[in-house]
């Protein structure tokens, strides 16, 4: 069967194939490259600012501590290597990478004290205090901009691992539609072995091979590096194991998905017993400590925003008013954390019966979906249109997350109509507040299609943490800037 495929589908995808996992490792080797002369060049840069700081008189500036700057990136490397930080699975992904850079960065931190303190040397204070802290930050800003253009170059088709696929149809297929839209995991799917079925046929484009018999072989013919195993029962331990004999002879990676998807790293330990690697699952936390702290976060914040946006929100409120002599601001009742329901406060964008003309809409663009949406919406006034643009019409909700109605960042605080399709695996969405910014605001937002809104705002619900909301607010900047799905 895969002789015949191989007949169709012609020597070039087979040239394209071979090439494509010689390049596969080259990317990863540059990139590596790369992160080294950015990791010794920020080294270098901290230690010499530092240097010029502590010591600012020409006169009086000790030659051991300009060769101290000078041996700091080397220092720093091999603190990175110690770290993780040149392992090569979280490249571009993921805040891994990040949180490896700042470990290595605490961490060399607090040896050059002991070491100080043990062996009572004279180290200026003031130089310490300089290097270490900017070498952190400068690599880290390195750091993101290498991703950022790895994530560039990963959109335009290149810098990819070739992955066959083991699965379910459907799953498969969710898989691959998934990866395609987010380019930034570098995953692209070349091939499928398919369990439920017996004759090959494409998904969505994808060559499919039916059964799990012929996974090694479909690995060698399409120049795959990568074979990710979906949940399927069929997979035995013992084919399983099989297979990673077999894919260990060519170099290819080997990944096996949980049938839990959408669970963070930290909520999960595998625990060996009797040989058998158990993966420990530990349930989402709602309370406690974790979640003062970003109710703390929420108020702290959404205060000083409050205050520094204050002379813009008038500006934008006069903008609004005399755009049609409406009022400035809309006020709407929205379902929050466990089903409560509280009044969320926006500027108005649209006029002043659009709540009205809704249902007519909907019959005309023929949507039924639970969230209604138009691209171009008619009852979107002129400056509507600019304050959705730039998200500038939810700056009055800081005012809903000083009430402790909202968060800076949850699931989308939904209308009373679409809480009520819920089913019961949605309404999971509701066991946290819900925020000005998610997953959702930075991942297309109006662009998504409605289930993967809802599975990310079940990933977030799922694993929230205080890094995570940090890393979206972070992203939501860009995502702003782009201005992707706002209308």
């Amino acid at each position: 069967m895969l002789e015949q495929t191989a007949v169709t589908t012609g020597r070039r995808e087979r040239v394209s194939a071979r090439s494509a996992e010689l390049s596969s490792a080259s990317w990863t080797a540059d990139y590596l490259r790369q992160a080294c002369f950015a990791d010794a060049l920020c080294g270098l840069a901290a230690g010499v600012l530092a240097y010029l700081i502590r010591f600012s008189s020409p006169t009086d500036r000790p030659a051991a501590y300009l060769a101290a700057s000078l041996i700091l990136p080397v220092g720093w490397l091999l603190t990175i290597m110690l770290a993780g930080g040149y392992d090569s699975r979280f490249i571009g992904v993921g805040t891994d990478e990040f949180r490896k850079i700042f470990n290595a960065g605490v961490f060399l931190t607090a040896t050059v004290a002991i070491a100080s303190y043990a062996t009572k040397a004279n180290i200026a204070r003031g130089y310490v205090v300089v290097a270490l802290p900017s070498m952190t930050l400068f690599d880290l800003g390195a750091r993101y901009m290498l991703r950022k253009r790895l994530h560039r170059l990963r959109a335009a088709g290149a810098c990819t691992r070739r992955v066959v696929v083991v699965g379910y149809r459907a799953v498969v297929a969710d898989i691959a539609s998934m990866l395609r839209r987010e380019t930034q995991h570098g995953l692209s799917v070349t091939a499928a072995c398919i369990v439920d079925a017996d004759e090959a046929s494409a998904i969505s484009g994808i060559p499919a091979f039916g059964g799990i018999d012929n996974i090694a072989e479909v690995v060698r013919h399409y120049g795959a590096d990568t074979v990710a195993v979906l949940a399927c029962p069929e997979m035995s331990g013992y084919r399983l194991r099989t297979l990673a004999w077999e894919l260990e002879k060519t170099g290819t990676d080997l990944c096996v998905a949980p049938a839990l998807l959408d669970v963070a790293g930290p909520r999960t330990t595998i625990r060996p017993v009797a040989g058998l690697p158990l993966l420990h699952l530990d349930h989402p936390e709602f309370t406690g400590t974790k979640l003062v702290i970003k109710a703390a976060f929420d108020k702290t914040v959404g205060l000083a925003a409050l205050v520094f946006f204050a002379p813009l929100m008038v500006l934008l409120a006069l903008a609004v008013k005399l755009d049609d002599g409406g009022p400035a601001f809309f006020s709407q009742t929205r379902v929050g954390k466990d089903g409560r329901t509280f009044m969320v406060y926006k500027y108005r964008t649209m006029v002043i019966d659009a709540e009205h003309r809704k249902a007519e809409l909907r019959r005309q663009s023929g949507q039924h979906s639970v969230l209604f949406k138009l691209r171009n919406d008619p009852r979107v006034t002129r400056t509507g249109s600019w304050l959705r643009r730039w998200s500038l019409d939810e700056l009055p909700q800081l005012i809903n997350v000083l009430n402790g109605d909202m968060s800076l960042v949850g699931p989308r605080p939904a209308l009373p109509d679409e809480a009520a399709r819920y089913g019961d695996h949605v309404r999971r969405r509701l066991a946290v507040k819900p925020g000005i910014t998610g997953l959702w605001q930075v991942s297309g937002r109006s662009d998504l299609p409605w289930d993967e809104s809802i599975r990310l705002d079940l990933r977030y619900v799922e694993h929230w943490s205080l890094m995570l909301d940090l890393h979206i607010l972070w992203k939501t900047l860009s995502a702003v800037v782009r201005g992707a799905g706002a209308y």
